[in-house]
């Protein structure tokens, strides 16, 4: 894929829309970012990869003005550029879109989007309603979403969001446009949309930098590519000198031949978890399955199939109408988190920022959390220095990157992998019985998903079970014993791993009357 013709001969004839000379940025005497360079051209999207920790957040954020650099020079269409707040930013035409959108859910469209531009009524500090929706429906032409400007944002799905985000960015007249794993939460189809919308704003002239771990979304959508490992820029160019193992072996810094780390899967243990009829009104229905020790059961589905639904009501977050659980054989209330993790039982959430970590902690009190009770309850005799000596050894068991020796810096200032490695870090530290994964890799690089999937053979022969949630369909392929498919709230299908076959596990996943036994599987 190559940029426009037209855009190719602004860019010739121009300066850059952004370079980077030497840019650099330290945090706790550690180099986060070091001697990078970069170049955007006008007309171009510029995908920039990297594990976890890699450096592309810290050196988004500088060019957002959300930090300011240690080392070397930005510049904006050839003028020194150096924003001290994000407002500089905005002003000067650069757009960010994190991963966690910036959206007011109990705001309609229209004033989200124009939210730093009220139009006002003539000599009144009052808001032009009329001029507010007739400019949000202007933008939302533009992006190519057909819906009223007065809807509340709560009520969108999550790739209509992401549009909007963008819309905002328009309305601004941003020209450089920074998305940071935009794809994470969409479906294939709000991903097509999504693509369709970027590579027209590449045509209008806009300059785009895109930042994912889903490489085959990279490929589908660069001009260029940029490689960051530790900080350093270790590769780039255009597009098309690049393929997936290319880019995973300049990311990482070697080759990897097996995206999973090989397992051997022996006799498995005894029952440790039990699921018999378990149903709740709306949500799941007639469930039931078997987990045992030392096994890795994966679960499938289309988004609104039930699978986090099922994962929660198990751990006790939310109800259940009828149907029993067994936790190592003991039955149990599931109406309560704190005596589920008592009965052995532990949960990696979805949402890894709002529900399974403590962002202005520590790294060494998140991954104590769980541990505490067995500890003294977090009273006035805990042990620092333990607590402090068995989160470093979680650390290096997971390879955490972290710019503090100690743990002592704030979880918030870990790169997204890490964090999800401090998750995991903080169930594993009590050995659970049960250990249930609901997209643990997502937003993740193909390194730290090789080590997440590492600690998870490790404990599954520990005796573990292991009840694995993914929407990714490969992943679940490559690292599950056994596969339950669900749809519509129930469990419409289950193959065991010689049976596995990705066309009849999405058959199962898409409609229920052509779901599949084992038996018809393996036939």
């Amino acid at each position: 894929m190559s940029a426009p013709a037209s855009a190719a001969s602004a860019s010739a004839a121009s300066p850059p829309a952004l370079e980077f000379r030497g840019l650099g940025k330290r945090f706790f005497g550690v180099p986060a970012v070091s001697g990078v360079d970069l170049e955007l051209r006008h007309g171009e999207i510029l995908c920039l990869i990297g594990e976890n920790g890699a450096g592309k957040s810290t050196m988004m954020n500088m060019l957002g003005g959300v930090l300011a650099p240690d080392a070397g020079e930005m510049l904006i269409g050839g003028e020194p550029y150096r924003p001290a707040k994000p407002a500089d930013a905005s002003e000067a035409g650069v757009a960010f879109i994190h991963q966690e959108l910036n959206l007011f859910g109990n705001l309609t469209i229209a004033e989200n989007i124009l939210i730093n531009t009220m139009p006002r009524l003539p000599g009144l500090p009052l808001v032009n309603r009329r001029a507010l929706r007739r400019e949000a429906r202007e933008v939302l032409d533009a992006i190519g979403l057909d819906i009223s400007p007065d809807t509340k944002v709560d009520a969108l799905a999550p790739g209509e969001k992401q549009l909007v985000e963008i819309g905002k960015a328009l309305a601004a007249d941003a020209r450089i446009i920074i998305l940071d794993e935009p794809t994470t939460s969409l479906t294939n189809r709000e991903t097509a949309v999504l693509f369709e919308l970027l590579k027209r704003l590449r045509d209008e002239g806009r300059s785009l930098i895109y930042i994912s771990h889903v490489l085959a979304d990279v490929l589908a959508l660069a001009d260029s590519i940029v490689v960051l490992r530790d900080g350093e820029r270790v590769g780039g160019g255009p597009a098309a000198e690049f393929d997936q193992p290319r880019m995973i072996a300049t990311m990482v810094g070697r080759s990897i031949d097996q995206l999973f780390p090989p397992r051997e899967v022996g006799e498995l243990g005894e029952p440790v978890l039990e699921v018999e009829s378990l149903s709740q009104p709306g949500i799941v229905r007639d469930i039931s399955f078997t987990l045992r020790r030392k096994e890795v059961l994966g679960v499938y589905g289309l988004m609104g199939a039930g699978r986090s639904e099922l994962a929660r009501i198990l751990f006790g977050l939310d109800p259940h109408a009828s149907g029993t659980v067994r936790v190592a054989g003991d039955v149990t209330p599931m109406s309560d988190p704190i005596d589920s993790i008592a009965r052995g039982m532990a949960f990696v959430t979805e949402d890894r920022r709002d529900e399974g970590l403590l962002m202005d902690s520590s790294i060494v009190d998140n991954m104590s959390l769980v541990s505490l009770p067995r500890r003294g309850g977090g009273g006035l005799f805990l042990d620092a220095k333990e607590l402090q000596s068995t989160a470093l050894g979680m650390a290096e068991r997971l390879s955490l990157r972290s710019g503090d020796p100690t743990l002592a810096q704030p979880v918030r200032s870990l790169s997204g992998g890490n964090q999800q490695k401090t998750v995991i870090g903080k169930w594993v530290i009590e050995r659970p019985d049960v250990l249930i994964m609901d997209e643990p890799t997502r937003g993740i690089d193909v390194g730290a998903k090789y080590e997440v999937f590492t600690i998870m053979n490790a404990l599954a022969a520990e005796g573990t079970g292991i009840l694995y949630i993914s929407s990714e369909l490969e992943e679940l392929l490559g690292v599950a014993d056994r596969l339950l498919v669900m749809n519509d709230g129930m469990v419409v299908a289950e193959f065991p791993r010689e049976a596995f076959d990705s066309e009849r596990v999405l058959a199962a996943a898409f409609a229920r009357e052509q779901s599949a036994t084992a038996t018809e599987a393996s036939a």
